[in-house]
């Protein structure tokens, strides 16, 4: 990428920035969402069943993963409100990098994203749990989750772009739900029924939280998923991405 697009891109990113400050709400509500469904499902709805260990040990790393795969439809509603309302022809009149807009978009959902996982680490470690493996673990597991984020993050530009219209992103999104469910996130694969066990194994979110695991030292933890954890992604990556350049190009005309 040159310098030229990387100043666009940048520009871009501090305006997503920007409305932060005019929607502090949607901010928060974003952050503390996750926070909702940990305490639910760890003190209110209560599980384990199958789990070796704490289910709370078993849960929060299952959390994180789950944060990643969700919350894609602000996202969403960005690209769409912004086809609609002609702010990309009136930065396509501009000598800007063509991709500079969801460049930006992307960047600044994956600084929310990052800082919806410091929270929840903090709210898991003031709840008791500890992770694992030290700090070399920790980083490794944010990055693998930051890198499913990324993946999720451009599955969801396309759909955007595919749905073209924000009253379309709510119907969308719900494609992305069996990503989040349909996982290892927060019940063990074993206590479901087989053909429902071998569709969660499949599931690349599945790969992400149990390498997650084993990187915190999760009691019962199958190894050697780190590598799936990473090629998933930059499959999802190198089909979804080009698509979304390659739509975004041909609305941008």
């Amino acid at each position: 990428m040159s310098a030229h697009a990387l100043t666009d891109s940048w520009t871009m990113t501090r305006r997503e920035l920007a409305r932060w400050g005019r929607q502090p709400v949607q901010l928060a509500v974003n952050l503390v969402f996750p926070v909702m469904l940990l305490l639910m499902f760890g003190y209110l709805i209560g599980g384990g069943r199958g789990v070796t260990g704490a289910y709370r040990d078993y849960l929060v790393p299952g959390m994180l993963a789950l944060t990643m795969a969700f919350g894609l439809e602000g996202t969403m509603l960005a690209v769409t409100q912004d086809l609609n309302k002609g702010v990309i022809d009136r930065f396509r009149s501009m000598p800007m990098a063509s991709g500079a807009v969801l460049v930006g978009r992307s960047a600044a959902d994956m600084l929310q994203s990052a800082m919806a996982l410091v929270v929840l680490i903090g709210v898991g470690a003031a709840l008791g749990w500890r992770p694992g493996g030290g700090p070399a673990a920790l980083l490794a597991a944010v990055g693998l989750l930051l890198l499913f984020r990324f993946a999720m993050l451009w599955i969801g530009i396309h759909l955007a772009l595919v749905a073209g219209k924000p009253e379309m992103v709510q119907a969308v999104q719900i494609l992305v739900w069996p990503v989040g469910f349909l996982s290892n996130a927060l019940a063990v694969p074993g206590s479901m029924p087989g053909w429902l066990g071998t569709v969660v194994g499949w599931n690349p979110m599945s790969h992400t939280a149990t390498a997650v695991r084993d990187l915190f030292g999760v009691p019962g933890t199958e190894s050697g998923h780190a590598w799936a954890a990473i090629v998933w992604p930059l499959a999802l990556l190198a089909v979804f991405f080009p698509l979304a350049v390659r739509r975004f190009g041909r609305l941008s005309r």
